[in-house]
């Protein structure tokens, strides 16, 4: 391959995350699809609906990632997830923090930029103050925290922490074979249970797992697949295109607003060049302001008191740190990292869930003593 080839594969790979990306926002505006707001369904009016549309997704992702990868279209030992290290202790520590953050912030990263897109003004706050944490925990002050504390408690093994390969391991069997067996099994079951729902099939909702849990598999192919060069020319190693950990990953939207305010700020800066998770962020903020002109629901939207600012500045700060120690966000270990069966995933994932029912409960607290 020459340069002037790589070069035209590298902005077709960024275009089609781009594009994805704004499919996502779109759909995501339409639907309301959004973790937080599945869980504050449940618990406050018992409505599993936007569960299920999680549901659907993330099994959706599952079965597709297994796909991809049993037809070797991907290599799941090469994605951003495949470590053989299991980081128990920064991802339920992360994920609570994020689950606690998004809360106060009204909503997860994804659901930030979906919202920017929607004219909210302190969404755009949110992310400011998101991308500012993020990369302190990245590269700054909390990751010098991070790495002395949580990063030491972790679990070797001798082959990638996820359950494919776990159980390969153990059984003798081919990790691309598990893989397909786990992916189909796992992921068929979310969806069967989304599809149980009383009232689920309807357009929007089975856009809404469907959609985002494609869109999910699509971005896989792109940076795994699409994305994947053998043999770089200039320096002859593998390179898969446009990421930011040189290696195979999807959407998360943590550290891709952290590289996004970097790259805005040091635009000049030949070194700081467009990558997937920033055209992902461009592209969701894009796709959900086209949604809510066309369906007419943009409007702006700007702090109610001090005190709304205040919470909204807490919770972007701790979805930043949280984030970037459980390593990915609602989306990022949600349903990204969870579709391929990481075993972190599944921690950050559950801390997530834990750290937002305690910081519905922190409101609820909240609301009382003003009673």
């Amino acid at each position: 391959m020459q340069v002037s080839e790589l070069i035209a594969l590298n902005t077709q790979v960024l275009g089609a995350a781009f594009l994805l990306s704004v499919i996502f926002g779109a759909i995501t505006q339409r639907t309301h699809f959004c973790t937080m707001g599945a869980i504050s369904d449940v618990v406050n009016m018992g409505d599993w609906t936007r569960m299920r549309q999680w549901g659907m997704a993330a099994g959706v992702g599952m079965v597709g990632f297994a796909l991809l990868a049993y037809g070797g279209l991907i290599d799941p030992s090469k994605t951003l997830h495949a470590i053989n290290r299991w980081l128990w202790l920064s991802a339920a520590v992360g994920g609570a923090l994020f689950g606690f953050g998004m809360v106060l912030a009204s909503g997860c990263g994804s659901k930030t930029l979906v919202r920017i897109g929607g004219g909210s003004l302190k969404s755009l706050v949110v992310m400011l103050v998101m991308g500012l944490t993020g990369f302190a925990t990245m590269k700054g002050i909390t990751a010098v925290l991070r790495v002395a504390t949580v990063d030491h408690v972790t679990v070797e093994f001798s082959t990638i922490a996820n359950l494919p390969y776990l159980a390969a391991s153990a059984l003798g069997v081919v990790p691309a074979l598990m893989t397909l067996i786990l992916g189909l099994l796992v992921g068929g079951a979310l969806i069967v249970w989304a599809l149980a729902g009383r009232e689920f099939l309807r357009f929007d909702n089975l856009l809404a797992g469907l959609g985002v849990g494609g869109i999910i598999v699509a971005m896989w192919w792109v940076s795994g697949h699409l994305g994947f060069v053998a043999e770089h020319p200039e320096t002859l190693d593998e390179v898969f295109l446009a990421t930011n950990s040189g290696r195979a990953e999807a959407m998360s939207f943590v550290a891709p607003i952290s590289y996004t305010l970097d790259w805005l700020m040091f635009f000049s800066d030949k070194a700081k060049v467009l990558t997937i998770g920033i055209v992902s962020v461009l592209g969701v903020i894009a796709g959900s302001a086209l949604m809510a002109l066309f369906t007419r629901s943009f409007r702006w939207e700007g702090f109610g008191s001090t005190e709304d600012l205040a919470n909204h500045l807490v919770g972007a700060a701790l979805m930043g740190v949280g984030g970037v120690t459980a390593m990915g966000c609602t989306i990022g270990q949600g349903l990204t990292g969870i579709s391929t069966l990481a075993a972190t995933s599944f921690v950050a994932v559950g801390a997530i869930v834990v750290g937002s029912l305690a910081g519905f409960k922190y409101q609820m607290w909240r609301l009382e003593r003003l009673v």
